[in-house]
């Protein structure tokens, strides 16, 4: 199925439903839930999944997991997504937020085969049988480190979010303090007792993360330069060391 709201299929009697679905180049789809778990893939493009807990960055070629009943925002960046619907009780093992992972070559085809099933596929034969491999294969994915916690209380929330649209290397702890009125020392026991991490170690990671939309249409340098650092190579040091590749491997291809 494509281009088809879940809303119109989501009665069928299938514990998977695969939908795919084109999004104009920076959409946004706006707060939203699913009865169902969505395993959202990015067959192009960066997508950006916001929930009260966090923001997680899907680079290209990888996938996130929803659990059910999760309100989430989804920002698309030059994306066609490939979507599977999955009734809660078939999937116990579901985690409990969300989680971005690798889509490898077996599982990519099989999304992009199952987006081809009519709603009311056969459940006997290659489709059923292909829609029961989804999931194995699904199960045996290893998170991946591509996300930042948000803080439970909304004005620390607000300061991140605020940070997630617009990374500033010049933006300090008692600059953060200030604007919630409280002492740095205060500000930074309680910010790290909410996200289990120091303010500056979050706004680092947090650059991190904005990198990678960044770089599908920038060079590693310009990048670099970008969200302050002092160089290309320190740069590419810190991605790696936060995410196990380096930036090169998430620019587009010139």
């Amino acid at each position: 199925m494509k281009n088809i709201a879940l809303d119109a299929v989501d009665h069928v009697d299938r514990a998977v439903l695969p939908i795919g679905t084109d999004y104009p180049p920076g959409h946004v789809l706006d707060w939203h839930e699913h009865r169902r778990a969505q395993f959202l893939y990015g067959a192009t493009g960066v997508m950006v999944v916001d929930t009260a807990e966090g923001t997680w960055t899907v680079p290209p070629e990888r996938a996130v997991l929803i659990p059910a009943a999760t309100q989430h925002r989804v920002r698309m960046l030059g994306v066609s997504t490939r979507s599977l619907y999955v009734e809660p009780d078939a999937v116990p093992w579901w985690p409990a937020t969300c989680t971005v992972v690798d889509v490898p070559a077996l599982l990519r085809e099989l999304l992009l085969s199952a987006v081809e099933f009519d709603v009311d596929y056969s459940l006997s034969g290659r489709e059923g049988c292909i829609a029961t491999l989804l999931l194995h294969e699904i199960a045996a994915r290893t998170p991946l480190p591509f996300h930042v916690a948000l803080p439970s209380s909304a004005d620390l929330a607000a300061l991140c979010r605020g940070y997630l649209a617009a990374p500033d290397v010049g933006v300090t702890n008692a600059a953060w303090a200030g604007r919630t009125a409280m002492s740095e020392r205060a500000f930074t026991r309680r910010f790290r007792s909410e996200t289990g991490e120091s303010p500056a170690v979050w706004r680092a990671r947090a650059r991190l993360l904005a990198a990678v939309p960044l770089l599908r249409t920038a060079s590693v340098s310009n990048v670099a330069g970008r969200l302050g650092y002092a160089s290309p190579a320190a740069f590419t040091a810190a991605f790696t060391r936060a995410f196990g590749l380096p930036p090169s491997r998430f620019t587009a291809p010139h």
